[in-house]
């Protein structure tokens, strides 16, 4: 592909991020989805548990994560791509990094939170021993607004 991006793909695997995010904002969850691919195929899918697994922990991407190394028997996930709405906080940013994925395509950023270039960028840190490839900016007026109005809603105590 000489280095271009198919943009396609990742429009539609944002998509399917998407669909977790509403997931967990119907739960009243802050509304962030991950989905896992491995040669074109998802393997893994998940949305912000917090509240409801009452696990600090429980974030889209840790989820996604634990999942993929299941389904694969390998915690190793040097040939799968991430697909999240949010740009990942340092916490998964830095299980990232450990499970060696290979990029990390993200909605929306964090200025304030964001460890993939929006606070700091853990994902591409010459000390570590991996760096992930980051797309950033896939559908992101969608992943925004989802939030936005999570948030919105929040302030008007719905």
């Amino acid at each position: 592909m000489d280095g271009l991006l198919d943009f396609s793909s990742d429009t539609f695997f944002m998509g399917e991020a998407l669909r977790q995010a509403r997931k967990a904002a119907a739960r009243d969850e802050v509304p962030v989805g991950a989905v896992l691919v491995r040669n074109g195929e998802v393997i893994a899918r998940a949305w912000n548990q917090v509240e409801m697994l009452r696990d600090a922990t429980a974030h889209a991407e840790m989820l996604a994560i634990t999942q993929a190394e299941n389904a694969l028997g390998d915690w190793r996930l040097s040939d799968c791509d991430l697909f999240v709405t949010k740009e990942p906080c340092p916490m998964c940013a830095g299980a990232l990094v450990l499970a060696r994925i290979r990029r990390v395509v993200f909605g929306c950023g964090d200025p304030k939170g964001g460890a993939a270039g929006g606070l700091l960028n853990l994902l591409q840190m010459p000390q570590l021993n991996h760096r992930c490839e980051i797309t950033a900016g896939v559908r992101e007026q969608e992943c925004r607004e989802l939030l936005q109005e999570f948030f919105r809603a929040r302030r008007r105590g719905e």
